[in-house]
């Protein structure tokens, strides 16, 4: 990156989406990015505008809104969003803001109610988003429906929900279909979420995906996680053994009698699903290898299923097993600072205390996103010195932090494009 790039965007003047752009150009795919996609405040709203209210989301899961009236919240960047379980168990999303003055609807993270209240003037929303009542103050030309909540794009499949903020995302069906697939045998209908942890990160979100997409540091950073874990997740991998390709065979031999999915799916660098074995001897990521919960997901009668992986860029990964599953979100919250939710689900029939212990469940990973928080920080530190410059990364060991990058620099460059066209649209319009 040359210092014109760089002076072009930190001055307060500069064009910061064309000199995002010409970095993007330019930049070397086998190097880490430019400074300033790590810790520049204006390139961070770029990324939220380009990506995170362009693209799909996790917002959680179907389960954390079983009955009618349940919702749940997230925050997307500025934007507060709510997700909300209607009637005939239809599931909406709104951006969670008044229409009368713009108060936030929902001030938790979750619960559930009969109608969304505004808590500043009490206007009364129906759950699939239309105003009821706002008082006879408003005066009798007032239309209740010009003043429907503002809905946001939202579609279920697999257990979990997915929401954009874009009024046209990109296509996400055909992986949906496969997802829905793939999850049939969790019963995903018929789960909880046993524990949660959020985690504060001091640390650009791309780090925080960088480190979770390579296991190169894993044998030096995370011995509680390598219990159970095996470092790959391919047979085609160069550094797969040959004993770990025999256990893949045995194990797939078995996950086909019981007509468990596993075989890769990936749909271009956003997405992927594959079911692979965790360590010989081990069925769960507990700090023994064992059962964390007695009663096992769904349909599922073997506890040794491995651990299917999913993928969703740009901000979700998770590892489901026959026992438990775990689902992560990454949530941006500044240039430097990022939220990291962990979930822990479990089938929804499971006693605390006699079928898992919470504690339990959540040790392994507890330890690991902590170790992982540690790792991003010092990222972040040595980045933010004068001396950074991007460095190579390994075609082996870090391939999938490659792939990341250039499915964010891919989408980033599509999204800005589709911005400028906009605003050349806008300007001949005038």
């Amino acid at each position: 990156m040359d210092d014109t790039t760089t002076l072009s965007l930190a001055d307060p003047l500069g064009n910061a989406r064309e000199a995002t752009a010409e970095m993007l150009r330019s930049r070397d795919h086998g190097y880490s990015l430019p400074q300033p996609f790590y810790n520049d405040e204006r390139l961070f709203q770029i990324d939220m505008q380009e990506i995170f209210q362009k693209e799909w989301l996790i917002a959680g899961m179907t389960c954390e809104i079983p009955a009618k009236g349940n919702f749940i919240s997230v925050q997307v960047g500025n934007s507060p969003v709510i997700v909300v379980r209607g009637a005939e168990g239809r599931i909406f999303a709104f951006h969670n803001v008044c229409r009368h003055r713009g108060s936030r609807l929902c001030v938790s993270d979750k619960g559930k109610v009969a109608k969304l209240v505004c808590p500043y003037h009490q206007w009364t929303y129906e759950l699939d988003g239309r105003l009821l009542f706002a008082g006879t103050e408003m005066g009798t030309d007032f239309s209740l429906a010009d003043h429907s909540l503002k809905p946001v794009q939202v579609k279920a499949a697999g257990g979990y929900i997915f929401i954009s903020l874009a009024e046209e995302p990109p296509a996400i069906d055909e992986f949906l279909r496969t997802l829905e697939h793939y999850m049939e045998p969790y019963d995903m209908e018929n789960t909880k979420v046993a524990v949660q942890s959020t985690l504060l990160e001091k640390a650009n979100w791309k780090l925080v995906i960088e480190n979770n997409r390579e296991c190169y540091h894993c044998g030096g950073s995370h011995p509680e996680l390598l219990n159970t874990l095996l470092e790959w997740d391919d047979v085609t991998d160069p550094r797969a053994s040959q004993a770990f390709k025999e256990q893949v065979a045995a194990c797939t031999t078995r996950w086909e009698a019981d007509n468990i999915p596993y075989a890769h799916a990936s749909f271009g660098l956003r997405n992927r699903i594959v079911r692979m074995p965790l360590l010989a001897g081990t069925v769960s990521m507990t700090i023994d290898g064992t059962q964390g919960c007695k009663k096992l997901m769904g349909r599922i009668n073997d506890p040794d299923l491995g651990s299917m992986r999913i993928l969703h860029l740009p901000h979700s990964w998770n590892h489901c097993m026959g026992d438990h599953m775990i689902v992560f979100t990454v949530w941006p919250v500044g240039p430097q600072e990022t939220l990291v939710t962990t979930k822990w689900l479990v089938n929804k029939d499971a006693v605390e205390g006699v079928d898992y212990d919470p504690q339990n469940l959540r040790r392994v990973w507890d330890a690991t996103n902590d170790q992982d928080r540690i790792l991003a920080e010092e990222n972040q530190r040595g980045i933010n010195s004068s001396a950074y410059q991007p460095g190579p990364y390994s075609q082996t060991y870090e391939f999938g932090v490659i792939n990341f990058l250039d499915w964010y620099s891919e989408r980033m460059l599509n999204n800005l494009g589709e911005q400028s066209a906009h605003l050349r649209e806008v300007s001949s319009a005038g």
